[in-house]
């Protein structure tokens, strides 16, 4: 069963809970800068392996000490659901570890 849609209050408030995370059109988006274009890479490669993992998969670019992601969820119709809050607070997890900021 896909997942349902979040209603613009409840992704209002998770985003609340995201510091850095905005709501972009019909997605949640989000850059780190990072120390290094290697540094950013790495941490590209890790978005990737989470990716993977939960079976869902953002839109990610690498620019020369950035990385920026956006998401939705295309099942529904590219609404913004659970899932892609789920991701959003792996690759925080993530970018921390990686020293972004």
């Amino acid at each position: 069963m896909p997942p349902a849609p979040l209603s613009q209050k409840e992704i209002e408030d998770r985003l609340a809970e995201l510091p850095g995370w905005s709501l972009d059109g019909d997605r949640i988006a989000r850059s780190y800068r990072l120390g290094s274009h290697f540094a950013a890479a790495a941490l590209v490669v890790h978005i990737a392996q989470v990716q993977d993992e939960l079976d869902h998969h953002s839109d990610l670019t690498l620019g020369y000490h950035t990385v920026s992601l956006t998401v939705n969820t295309h099942s529904v119709g590219g609404a913004v659901t659970e899932l892609d809050f789920d991701l959003a607070r792996r690759v925080e997890d993530l970018a921390a570890g990686h020293g972004a900021h």
